[in-house]
């Protein structure tokens, strides 16, 4: 490695050499921001005399000992790219400025920064970018005034600003600046340095990279010219194009390689580790091997592609049944449900079942949602739910592999969703979820569906204001009106749709019924919508009526979100649980527990305690201090003083009080968990 202090102009007047910004960089992406603070600075460093120079980072390459068939040396750019990007956009800007000013002074120095000399057409740049950013930098260069270019880049938005930022007042200062930048030269030799090593240990001190470009340059870096561009298009390019949410415009590369490796691995890697569980999963050597796994990758990037993007299946109602998976965000299910589009295509499974399991993910998502179950319990469940498939029995399969969990990871039955239902506020949930829980119930059995997603027209009404006209608490007594107000204002039973909210507000319940202001129907009594229905002879609305129609819309709320109707065996008292469904532990003993997938032998309630704590705390400590379970456990570094009888330690520092039965221990370990969201984490096994 050779580094050096060298300046931008004189880096850039090389002759005969080109800068080659190979497939495996990320896209140029500079803001407008960036370029703005650059060209600010570089302005500021123009005006002020006593500055001698501006540092602005580094610009790594590595020369492969790649010529061009006229002889001109490519130096292959490994850091450096958006930097180097940019201020050939501004010498551009500062070229075709000075040529209309008809400064040949001015203009042939820019040029120089440039062209390179008495070379073929297609090596006169110096910068020579990928292939999505090559006819941008054509077009800016080669275009008439006011041609438009197809399409949308960064590299067009940014030269128009610069265009028009750098005028024939500021010209000769932004050149000066120009002139006074430097950066450190690192120029790698591949026989004696590790440019992947190198690249890491500059992405660690503030590259702003995400966890898929570091894959694609682990990928990519180390192979040969030619090799990186037949696996950059054959396999890379295409992974990007699918893992990518149309809609937003917006890449999901690292999402869908996080989920990959959660199907492969049975582990969910955290956001911000999966280049590392990827490079230690699969240390990259041939092309070949390479090659095989980019393979699986880039044939799951098409369903992942659908699942992200629902607009892309033709099929009608698998469709419907993706975009309501896309609205309740159930992207926890992506890595089982890969799989399971997957064997659709290569029809292993027909159409009725793939239906079916797409709606099983939302009955039991959803059904979890309402009684408001932890959601991070879903992770260990989708993640390993494909390994229980049975080919010749795929969707019972499935179907007992989730009814057989218990405790957080249960299938909410019949029962307890209802009561939940009744009760929960579903007014103020995300507002995703309440259009699909009103959609979806408005619309079953329904051949002419109302749309509520997005459609202004129709809005949320309750039935019993939010702020009741004082005719309500006259005609329903003031226990009943107060009653109401605090227990079932924003529950199932007093929600519905309306096309008339505005019209119908805070008005009586009779008001509400045959309201027809100028001929216009706005009324319950005129409205063709299911949820109004019942509403159409009412004589009154009070907390009788509420519950009555809560249990009528829980009916149809089972029927749309079915549970299985199939026989599962129930699990042993002897089996391994999760501890929020284990028996009460007095007098017991343990065979041993699992904790964060680790056995821990441990036959004493009191062992199990400690152990949990020393953990958590080792974990998280911050959220002892920030959470009431410090003081639930007696947390303290002087155990004397605070006089606990029976003080064992859980850091080098810190004690908690361990004289508490075992029920007590039960629930502070269960209080824990669940402040942490680890509910699903701590299993135990009683001895028999």
């Amino acid at each position: 490695m050779k580094a050096n202090e060298t300046k931008v102009d004189k880096f850039l007047a090389t002759n005969e050499t080109i800068f080659a910004i190979p497939v495996y960089q990320r896209n140029y992406d500079w803001t407008l921001s960036q370029c703005k603070q650059l060209l600010y600075d570089i302005i500021e460093t123009g005006k002020n005399d006593s500055i001698n120079a501006h540092f602005i980072g580094s610009i790594v390459y590595v020369h492969d000992d790649v010529y061009t068939a006229s002889g001109l040396t490519e130096l292959t750019i490994i850091d450096g790219q958006q930097r180097l990007t940019t201020l050939t956009l501004i010498y551009i800007a500062l070229y075709k400025l000075a040529k209309k000013n008809n400064d040949e002074s001015i203009a042939n120095r820019c040029f120089k920064r440039l062209i390179n000399d008495d070379s073929p057409d297609e090596e006169k740049l110096k910068l020579k970018p990928t292939e999505n950013n090559k006819e941008a930098l054509r077009h800016i260069l080669n275009s008439a005034e006011g041609e438009e270019f197809r399409g949308y880049s960064k590299i067009i938005e940014n030269f128009e600003y610069f265009k028009s930022a750098i005028t024939s007042e500021n010209l000769e200062t932004v050149q000066r600046g120009l002139s006074k930048l430097i950066f450190v030269d690192i120029a790698l030799d591949r026989q004696k340095d590790n440019p992947q090593r190198i690249f890491e240990s500059l992405n660690s001190t503030g590259l702003e990279l995400s966890q898929a470009d570091l894959i694609r340059n682990y990928i990519l870096m180390g192979l040969s010219r030619t090799n990186q561009e037949k696996i950059y298009k054959s396999y890379w390019e295409v992974i990007e194009k699918n893992a990518k949410d149309e809609t937003l415009n917006k890449t999901r590369v690292s999402e869908f390689i996080r989920d990959y490796l959660t199907l492969k691995n049975k582990e969910i890697p955290n956001k911000g580790d999966v280049y590392i569980t990827f490079k230690t999963n699969y240390p990259t050597t041939t092309v070949d091997q390479l090659e095989e796994i980019l393979s699986e990758l880039k044939s799951l990037s098409k369903f992942y592609n659908t699942l992200v993007n629902p607009k892309n299946e033709t099929d009608r109602e698998i469709k419907q049944q993706l975009d309501y998976i896309s609205r309740l965000e159930i992207n926890v299910a992506f890595p089982f449900l890969m799989k399971v589009y997957e064997d659709y295509s290569k029809n292993l499974i027909d159409k009725p079942t793939l239906i079916s399991i797409l709606s099983l993910v939302q009955s039991f998502t959803f059904r979890r949602f309402i009684l408001g179950l932890p959601t991070n319990a879903l992770n260990k469940i989708f993640m390993t739910l494909y390994d229980k498939v049975e080919y010749n029995n795929y969707l019972v399969s499935i179907q007992k592999s989730l009814m057989q969990r218990s405790g957080v990871q249960r299938f909410p039955r019949n029962t307890e969703t209802v009561n939940a239902l009744k009760e929960k506020d579903v007014y103020n949930i995300k507002p995703k979820n309440r259009t699909y829980l009103l959609e979806r119930i408005e619309n079953f059995q329904n051949n002419e569906p109302v749309i509520i997603e997005g459609n202004s027209d129709i809005t949320i009404e309750h039935i019993f204001p939010q702020n009741p006209d004082p005719k309500w608490k006259i005609e329903l007594g003031s226990d009943e009106y107060n009653f109401i107000k605090e227990n079932y204002l924003n529950t199932i039973g007093n929600l519905t749709l309306s096309g008339n909210n505005g019209k119908l507000g805070n008005k009586s319940f009779e008001d509400k019924q045959v309201m027809n202001i100028d001929g216009k129907e706005q009324g319950y009594k005129f409205s063709r919508l299911w949820l109004n229905r019942d509403l159409k002879e009412k004589t009154k609305w009070d907390k009788e009526e509420i519950e009555m129609r809560a249990h009528q819309i829980a009916e149809r709320f089972l029927k749309i979100w079915q549970i299985p109707d199939i026989e599962v065996e129930e699990q042993s008292n002897s089996d391994e649980v999760n501890i929020f469904d284990a028996e009460d532990p007095k007098h017991k003993k343990l065979e041993y527990a699992i904790f964060f997938n680790q056995k821990l032998d441990v036959t004493q309630v009191a062992k199990l305690y400690i152990e949990v704590f020393k953990q958590l705390f080792d974990l998280q400590p911050e959220t002892f201090f920030t959470s009431e379970i410090g003081n639930r456990i007696s947390l303290t570094k002087s155990p004397e003083s605070d006089g606990l009888r029976q003080p064992v330690r859980i850091s080098d520092t810190y004690f908690i009080e361990t004289n508490i039965d075992n029920v007590g221990k039960f629930d502070r370990i269960k209080q824990a968990l669940t402040i942490f969201g680890f509910e699903d984490e701590l299993m135990i096994k009683y001895a028999d």
